[in-house]
């Protein structure tokens, strides 16, 4: 039982703070109609969906739909590219942000720092799409702005955007580009929580900046990598529709067809929801396990964690 004084503190308590409580509203209702609600319809990749009977009313096939999907080649060959493009943005883009807050944060000339943190910060303000007309205009075979001063030079063009190996690292490089500058406010942010006077105290004793770097600004910073790294890790079957989609084009379909194109082909074009729903299901929850297992690896290794 609630006795009164514990009521009449918790009323007190509300009534100073209900504005607070209000605010929390539009989340929550978010999270309720858009993330929990439509888990109902995870029961679709164990059904043969039928779009007249919906999803109560369709038969339960089981796992026949997992292993449709298994067998299924291009499936595996959407695996492999998830996985490999996931691979390339965690090797060369993770530590793009780092290098670039470490290098900000050394700049001493106010104006070009805010100069250069807006120009970074841009290209993350701009949808795929734009993204893909500016690459097209750039990297373009035979009309793009370097092909074409290649071609005026006397060279020969570069496939930038038809030879799957050029496309790679294309893609690679564009998708650095683009969230870089967005990922280097997380780490100001950690680097302004050091304590200035582990600086004060290292130049004293003759640390020079990369000294300071390596044995300051790194370890203070060092949480907050773990925890995007094991973000990172968690979602390495998990890769936007968007950015293969528009850099993306037949001739390289070897490398650009992703596990989201594939639901986009299978379920929105083949009208194959069950199968579709399947490769969801799988994604999610070698995600989660992929999530776990680096959480509980950095846990073992001193780190904090994100669970």
């Amino acid at each position: 039982m609630i006795n009164a004084k514990t009521l009449r503190s918790f009323r007190l308590y509300f009534s100073r703070r209900w504005f607070l409580y209000l605010l929390l509203i539009p989340p929550i209702a978010h999270y309720i109609i858009f993330r929990y609600i439509p888990m109902y319809g995870v029961n679709i990749a164990f059904k043969e969906y039928n779009l007249f009977l919906g999803v109560s009313g369709s038969p339960w096939v089981g796992l026949a739909n997992f292993r449709e999907i298994f067998a299924m080649r291009d499936f595996s060959q959407a695996l492999r590219n998830t996985l490999l493009l996931n691979i390339m943005d965690l090797t060369f883009g993770f530590p793009a942000p780092i290098l670039l807050a470490i290098m900000l944060n050394e700049v001493r000339i106010i104006k070009f720092k805010k100069t250069a943190q807006a120009l970074l910060y841009l290209p993350h303000f701009l949808s795929w799409v734009i993204i893909g007309g500016i690459v097209m205009q750039i990297f373009a075979p035979n009309t793009g702005v370097i092909n074409s001063f290649i071609l005026k030079m006397g060279g020969q063009n570069i496939p930038f955007l038809v030879e799957k190996w050029h496309w790679l690292f294309t893609y690679t490089a564009i998708g650095i580009w683009s969230s870089a500058g967005w990922g280097t406010i997380i780490y100001l942010a950690a680097i302004t929580g050091i304590n200035e006077e582990l600086y004060e105290a290292a130049e004293v004793d003759g640390a020079g900046r990369l000294r300071k770097i390596w044995h300051i600004t790194l370890p203070g910073i060092r949480p907050t990598i773990v925890i995007l790294l094991i973000l990172n890790v968690g979602r390495m079957l998990s890769i936007g529709f968007e950015r293969p989609y528009t850099i993306g084009n037949i001739l390289v379909r070897e490398f650009a067809d992703v596990l989201s194109t594939f639901v986009y082909r299978i379920g929105i074009q083949s009208l194959r929801f069950s199968i579709a729903t399947a490769a969801g299901v799988f994604q999610s929850v070698v995600g989660l396990i992929l999530l776990l297992m680096t959480n509980a690896i950095a846990k073992r290794l001193g780190e904090q964690g994100v669970l």
